[in-house]
């Protein structure tokens, strides 16, 4: 069974030092992926775009400096927790948004109760799924080359 945890929170985008702006951000949590949290990001005039991370990743990134190479997550303050910066990079270009922590820590907590942390093995589909999609990607590996 398919079951998911969605939230919107309104997270800035930081542009520069100068320029920022706030945009809708989409949370998505499903059990047919227990280890990932994917954000969808509605920029203006632009397509949405959807990031997809571990969950732990951003547990983790609620406390302190988490995560290398594509997707970091850390607070502003790290003694008050309040904020949390979001930074997302492929090759040198990069994003940086800012987050109110308590909507990220009240959708976790969701997320914690539909699968609690450390239980993502204990979905009996999750297994089928993961090897359905590296059979996937194999085949269309070896259909483009």
């Amino acid at each position: 069974m398919r079951e998911s945890v969605q939230a919107e929170v309104m997270m800035s985008f930081l542009v520069s030092e100068e320029l920022s702006f706030r945009i809708p951000v989409e949370l998505r949590y499903e059990t047919c992926d227990p280890y990932a949290v994917r954000l969808t990001f509605h920029l203006p005039g632009d397509a949405p775009v959807t990031w997809a991370f571990g969950r732990e990743l951003l547990i983790d990134g609620v406390g302190r400096p988490s995560g290398e190479g594509d997707v970091r997550v850390a607070p502003v303050e790290p003694e008050s927790l309040g904020e949390v910066l979001l930074r997302l990079q492929v090759g040198s270009d990069q994003a940086l948004f800012r987050s109110s922590t308590a909507p990220l820590v009240a959708f976790l907590d969701r997320t914690d109760k539909l699968v609690p942390l450390g239980q993502e093995t204990s979905l009996a589909d999750f297994d089928t799924h993961l090897d359905e999609a590296l059979d996937r990607i194999l085949a269309e590996e070896q259909s483009a080359g």
